[in-house]
């Protein structure tokens, strides 16, 4: 499926994680935020000593960092860890003591922002492979699933954290989206996402990384 067709499809997805390869079978990784309360859409994505984190973009109207801020990449041997929170944190510290993603996401549940619970999301990206998962509420437990993709050229899945608008929320459900991996991943996305929710959004390739932050109201490299 078209990548700009697929989010234009998504009123509003949330976070988005998208995984995959490109055309020359190189790995790449997307990462955005889209947002409507003033303490979700004050962030910005920053580089920093080898991570990508959210930080607020005016510190002083910051009222809550405890699901706002946190790593949303970081690199350990030779994976790549996107997430939609501070779990980043969690699947490193359990790979780098040699214990494996499925121990890492059973110590962890789904976002305390009741009435939606808001899912953990996020992909493992190898060479040759990448996981998927998710972390959602159902009938007031934690359901984890987790999804393996082989190396395809020119594919990427997607996951999001709502499947739509909402109050509450809705859940994304269903496996991740199969969409295509083109050279202007980064540009089709954040077109597609609705302007008034857009908030930030990362790629990672093998030319490097590039960020969008809608409030420096310009693109820039990380």
């Amino acid at each position: 499926m078209d990548t700009k067709e697929y989010l234009q499809s998504v009123d509003y997805p949330g976070r988005i994680v998208a995984a995959g390869w490109d055309e020359d079978g190189k790995p790449m990784a997307f990462y955005a935020i889209t947002g409507r309360s003033e303490n979700s859409r004050n962030r910005i994505l920053v580089s920093e000593n080898g991570c990508i984190r959210t930080k607020a973009y005016d510190e002083s109207k910051l009222t809550d960092p405890s699901l706002v801020i946190y790593a949303a990449s970081k690199c350990i041997d030779d994976c790549l860890i996107v997430t939609n929170g501070d779990h980043t944190d969690t699947i490193y510290d359990y790979l780098k003591k040699g214990r494996s993603i499925e121990e890492a996401l059973v110590s962890r549940t789904y976002e305390p922002d009741e009435p939606s619970f808001t899912p953990r999301i996020g992909s493992v990206i190898y060479s040759d492979h990448i996981l998927f998962f998710i972390i959602r509420r159902e009938n007031g437990k934690p359901r984890r699933l987790l999804w393996r993709y082989e190396k395809e050229n020119g594919v990427c899945h997607v996951i999001h954290t709502y499947e739509a608008d909402g109050n509450p929320l809705p859940s994304f459900r269903g496996a991740p989206v199969r969409v295509d991996s083109s050279s202007d991943f980064l540009e089709e996305a954040w077109s597609a996402l609705n302007p008034e929710y857009r908030v930030a959004a990362y790629l990672k390739t093998s030319a490097g990384e590039r960020i969008i932050n809608a409030l420096e109201g310009k693109d820039g490299k990380a």
